[in-house]
């Protein structure tokens, strides 16, 4: 039986007050039971300190609780486990707590870069696909951040098209997903800040513009409009989007008549069509919508 992590939050919460008082009284509870329990099981008399409606928490238990963990190896009340990498973990104890971890990748990215030197065993490519540490990036080298929804479309993706001939550097990185997820927002937040320009390419659909407008995108990239209302079809337009559909109703009566975002918006919330990337034809014909 091990001392779980709500376990050790409620153990470490008492050592504030008890700086000032005896004792913490806590109310029986699922957690304080494991509390028990270990205690029983690791022989740590309670006595007087149980009753049927609490437990009484004091620096003599506590450090009877410490010492016991010690003696397994395990980290010390006092040492909080959240947010640590599994080496920090590891250098307080034999324990390692993985549902409070810092996830391996909390602060990675992917990204699509221009190549550099060639590497041994690996053919050349004009772009390299890299995992980095989005603190690694020095945002000021960029010109423009280019945020991609689709795997499939961020491994195709090519720079070298006209419209994106006044942003000769780009930052062109994946949006995410279970695995690439928690960092692009980060980058998002930070680049937010400089007032350079954020391209987002994803589905033309109600997640897709979500999206956009939630990670503070500037412009959209799309295929021409005629394209796009040529192409675009209600099976693309899933039903489970509907309920982001009131938020960007508001978004759009905010727009002036002739925004070139407007008529994109009624093909989307007035014909109710949407267009998956895939079929949004060749990259070099993509034109920037700015969103505002």
């Amino acid at each position: 039986m091990h001392l779980l992590p709500r376990a050790r939050n409620l153990l470490r919460d008492a050592f504030p007050p008890l700086s000032s008082v005896p004792h913490v009284e806590k109310r029986r509870s699922k957690v304080v039971d494991e509390i028990v329990a270990w205690c029983q099981e690791h022989d740590i008399e309670l006595g007087p300190r149980l009753t049927h409606g609490r437990l009484r928490l004091d620096h003599d238990l506590l450090a009877q609780i410490d010492e016991a963990l010690a003696a397994l190896g395990e980290p010390s009340i006092k040492d909080d486990l959240s947010g640590l990498t599994s080496a920090e973990q590891a250098q307080l104890g034999n324990r390692e707590q993985k549902s409070v971890r810092m996830s391996p990748r909390k602060h990675r990215v992917l990204a699509n870069l221009p190549s550099a030197d060639s590497r041994i065993g690996l053919v050349s490519r004009p772009r390299d696909f890299l995992d980095l540490d989005w603190r690694d990036l020095a945002l000021d080298a960029f010109d423009v951040l280019i945020q991609i929804e689709n795997l499939d479309g961020f491994y195709a993706f090519d720079t070298a098209i006209s419209v994106l001939a006044d942003w000769p550097r780009p930052l062109v990185l994946y949006r995410g997903d279970s695995h690439y997820g928690g960092a692009f927002a980060r980058v998002a937040e930070a680049w937010a800040g400089t007032d350079k320009a954020h391209l987002y390419l994803g589905d033309f659909d109600a997640a897709g513009l979500h999206n956009a407008l939630s990670s503070r995108a500037t412009h959209l990239l799309l295929p021409p409009f005629d394209v796009l209302f040529t192409q675009a079809g209600g099976e693309q337009l899933p039903s489970d989007q509907y309920s982001l559909q009131a938020s960007l109703r508001d978004y759009a009566g905010r727009l002036s008549a002739n925004h070139p975002l407007a008529s994109h918006l009624r093909l989307l919330l007035g014909d109710q069509r949407g267009l998956l990337q895939q079929w949004f034809g060749p990259v070099e014909a993509l034109e920037v919508v700015p969103l505002a």
